[in-house]
């Protein structure tokens, strides 16, 4: 979102990064929110990666291990880029290898079915597997990665000690913060205590 409006759910989950995959990292921070199966099957549905709706009653024990793997991989590639400009680092050959081969799988296939109203609302073909909704994610950091105006929109949240990684969409890419409520709330809070401690050491 270019407001930075911080969008959660339950589990202390955050869309408001821009981008799928930059959503997966941010379920890092502050601490790990894909650590159970009904965190990760609220982040896939609140990621949009299913629509509304629909049944991740297949999913098992295996699928939160495999989110955090290509988190990790996609996190290597996205904070070299920021900080070096490339990803050509021996840690990133091996996290691109794998984000590539995920990315060239097939992800959830769409259809157009009729909804209660006689609209056509879409849905899945079948249930999902989890390598077809990794594979959605990987897409989505190739597309980031691979496409120079948008990867020129990547930031990293300025708070202290916020690593989240969003893009800023804003008019005239002045956002600073991945949340304006958050970590914006944060820093303005902070200098409001900086400006009352330097008027009373003025006294």
């Amino acid at each position: 979102m270019a407001s930075g409006a911080a969008v959660t759910t339950p589990y202390g989950l955050r869309f408001d990064a821009g981008r799928i995959c930059l959503d997966l990292l941010a379920t890092a921070h502050p601490g790990e929110h894909l650590g159970s199966l009904p965190a990760l099957c609220a982040w896939i549905t609140g990621a949009h990666l299913v629509p509304p709706g629909t049944a991740l009653t297949h999913a098992d024990a295996s699928w939160p291990p495999r989110f955090r793997e290509l988190r990790d991989d996609i996190g290597w590639l996205v904070r070299t880029q920021l900080a070096a400009g490339t990803v050509d680092t021996p840690p990133c050959d091996l996290a691109l290898a794998r984000v590539n081969a995920l990315a060239r799988l097939a992800p959830p296939a769409p259809r157009a079915v009729r909804g209660g109203d006689g609209t056509l609302v879409r849905a899945l073909d079948g249930p999902p597997g989890c390598t077809a909704l990794l594979a959605a994610v990987a897409r989505d950091a190739v597309d980031l990665l691979t496409d120079p105006v948008t990867r020129s929109a990547l930031r990293q949240c300025a708070g202290d000690n916020c690593p989240i990684v969003y893009l800023d969409t804003s008019r005239g890419r002045r956002r600073r913060w991945c949340s304006s409520e958050v970590c914006g709330n944060r820093e303005r809070v902070a200098r409001h205590r900086r400006r009352v401690a330097r008027a009373r050491a003025g006294r």
